[in-house]
């Protein structure tokens, strides 16, 4: 029999509460909303209303703001980054890089980009 611990992780992971509080998180800290507690209560209305299909699940940025990190990395207009930069916006946003299929040769477009993001 597992212990409680491990039993407690299971659970953890079976629900994907960790990315859940992971995506809250980063929506507050994203928005910072003046009635935080009510802007979570809205936000899970939302995932709770995607999940039945009655609507979208909440997104972090709309695509203009993902098309503004993506200029604000690719400093010289070239139409892509670098892995590294990749990796480390997707970290600032408190996205998961850990099922990151690119390599460090690789380039990441726009496109690319806003499919992670």
């Amino acid at each position: 029999m597992a212990s409680g611990e491990e039993q407690s992780r299971q659970y953890l992971e079976r629900h994907r509460l960790p990315q859940l509080l992971q995506h809250l998180g980063a929506l507050l800290l994203f928005h910072r909303p003046e009635k935080p507690r009510e802007f979570l209560i809205q936000v899970l209305e939302r995932v709770k209303a995607g999940r039945r299909a009655e609507g979208e699940f909440p997104d972090l940025m709309d695509e203009a703001n993902v098309e503004a990190m993506f200029s604000l990395l690719d400093v010289l207009g070239q139409g892509h980054i670098t892995p590294a930069q990749y990796r480390e916006a997707l970290k600032t946003l408190g996205l998961s890089d850990e099922n990151l299929e690119v390599g460090d040769d690789e380039t990441i477009t726009l496109d690319v980009f806003k499919e992670g993001v």
